[in-house]
């Protein structure tokens, strides 16, 4: 990739990025460009939001909601 290309999927990206945060979708730099890129290799970007979706509320659901006793 030459150095022109380069600083426009740079800046490409810093201006998803942006975005993403005005949206508040709790997307990291890496993430996002991810996903990006997976758009760009074809794939349904609604399908990656579903995707997402479902795996932050995997997490969610295995992270402890009442914090463990204490064993003193």
């Amino acid at each position: 990739m030459d150095s022109k290309a380069a600083k426009t999927a740079r800046e490409s990206l810093d201006l998803a990025f942006h975005m993403s945060n005005i949206l508040e979708t709790g997307l990291d730099r890496h993430t996002l460009s991810v996903l990006i890129a997976l758009c760009d290799l074809g794939l349904n970007p609604e399908a990656l939001a579903a995707v997402v979706k479902e795996l932050r509320r995997e997490t969610l659901s295995m992270s402890p909601t009442v914090p463990p006793p204490s064993s003193s």
